[in-house]
């Protein structure tokens, strides 16, 4: 029986649960302003998402403006360093891509945490919290037989799936409000021995294939000649072939499109096909079943794109990521919610501590088909939408925090959780440093500390 009087207990001053894009702002923003902070992942490595393949979306907004900046652009203009990223480049589909390396990636979160000071503890799952009097006091992980309770002034939950404030007792949403349907998750994974200039002849044959229905006449220009123009693309299409193959018996995914991201390696591409239905990700069954369906689904998709795409003729299975990409679970209701209609029609407060401009995004979550709404510009993301508006001293970055499902939709994107990381670390830097609630920071001192870092939070400051 364990004997829990041997629990071992650690003090920071901040500590950021969850290593992906919200966690790795958070972590590192609070380090750099001078607070003690720990960063708890349960992998081997942090970046999450942005270790598996995805690009990094939106960067600039509709109007080819750049409105995200500070630590994400640091991150990239890294990357470009190490030729592991072409940079940002405007797409009429997705606002702009930045194609990454994933493994480079990592290296550089590396680099980034060691520089700022940041404190890893990898290889630790989060079993517990305590709580007294709606206050959270500590977060308990496990790893490798041991059992650390960790003691902070700021908790941030960065876990994506908003585990802590959960285990906590935190108030929150969960999916669609129609039909509490949540986005399925992928399995990215990679493939060698792409033909692109193949590929691009058969799309300049078949503009038909580059079509995505009404909702994307709002920005023309996704050819075949803007995606051969730079090997910077993200590919989204082939709903004709997918659809008659479907018809046959043929296809192994439940999306009418083929997903793929060109990375900055000749001849790889990343697969963001597979898709598992009616699925929960808050539920260890649920992850399970997952994994095994699609790791199936992967040589069965490749010998189906080997067979009838022109260009797929002789790839190659090169890897697959860790873990499942989950897209949706729960949102933790903060003091501030960013709803649909704020999102819509751009407004950006004056406590906003990071820009969202990524078009609105909703996979089905029963289906095969795809939601898509364009935003005219950007939209703020609050302060307040990142404090707990239930759990004391608790702070939540990444795609959990408190947004509507529509919002949701554009918010989840990589740099847009890491930049709203940026603000929460250092809204948590200086709260425990100043040994205040993270709600009576003044909104006002950490916009000046983002802005210093290079960070973007109106039109006024965007980039053309």
């Amino acid at each position: 029986m364990q004997d829990y009087s041997k629990r071992e207990q650690i003090r920071t001053q901040v500590l950021v649960l969850g290593g992906g894009a919200g966690g790795i702002g958070a972590a590192i923003a609070a380090a750099r302003e001078g607070a003690e902070t720990i960063l708890v992942d349960r992998q081997g490595f942090v970046g999450g998402n942005m270790t598996i393949g995805l690009p990094l979306l939106a960067f600039l907004d509709a109007q080819g403006r750049q409105v995200t900046g500070g630590l994400p652009q640091e991150i990239v203009d890294r990357l470009i360093e190490l030729d592991a990223s072409f940079g940002h480049r405007e797409c009429p589909l997705h606002n702009s891509t930045t194609v990454i390396d994933p493994n480079i990636m990592k290296i550089v979160l590396f680099e980034k945490i060691k520089k700022y000071g940041v404190r890893p503890l990898l290889h630790c799952e989060i079993i517990g919290t305590t709580v007294e009097n709606g206050e959270l006091k500590s977060v308990i992980v496990k790893g490798k037989g041991r059992e650390i309770e960790l003691f902070a002034d700021v908790f941030v939950d960065a876990t994506g799936d908003g585990d802590v404030a959960f285990m906590a007792g935190a108030e929150f949403e969960k999916g669609q409000y129609a039909n509490g349907e949540t986005q399925p998750p992928t399995l990215m994974f990679t493939a060698g021995g792409f033909d692109l200039q193949r590929f691009m002849n058969f799309l300049e044959d078949h503009p038909e294939e580059l079509k995505h229905g009404s909702s994307m006449k709002i920005r023309p220009g996704y050819t075949a000649e803007f995606l051969r123009a730079s090997e910077n693309h993200v590919f989204v299409g082939l709903k004709n072939t997918i659809s008659k193959l479907r018809q046959e018996g043929k296809c192994p995914i439940d999306r009418d499109t083929i997903i793929y991201i060109n990375l900055p390696r000749e001849g790889y591409i990343a697969l963001n096909c597979i898709r598992i239905l009616n699925f929960d990700g808050t539920k260890i069954e649920e992850l399970s079943r997952g994994e095994v369906e699609s790791h199936l689904q992967i040589l069965p998709l490749i010998q189906m794109l080997k067979e009838h795409i022109p260009g797929f003729e002789h790839i190659y299975l090169s890897s697959i990521a860790p873990f499942l990409g989950i897209r949706e679970t729960r949102r933790i209701k903060g003091l501030q919610m960013i709803g649909e209609e704020a999102a819509v029609h751009g407004v950006i407060p004056e406590d906003t501590i990071a820009l969202g401009s990524y078009i609105i995004d909703i996979h089905s979550g029963s289906g095969d088909s795809t939601i898509i709404k364009s935003l005219a510009g950007p939209y703020g993301i609050t302060y307040g939408a990142t404090i707990s508006k239930d759990i004391k001293r608790l702070m939540l970055s990444g795609r959990c925090i408190s947004v509507d499902p529509v919002v949701f939709g554009s918010s989840r994107v990589m740099p847009t959780c890491m930049a709203v990381g940026e603000g929460v670390g250092i809204g948590a830097a200086i709260a425990a440093k100043q040994n205040i609630a993270p709600e009576d920071v003044d909104v006002q001192a950490i916009r000046q500390k983002l802005r210093e870092h290079g960070a973007i939070l109106s039109l006024d400051e965007t980039v053309d």
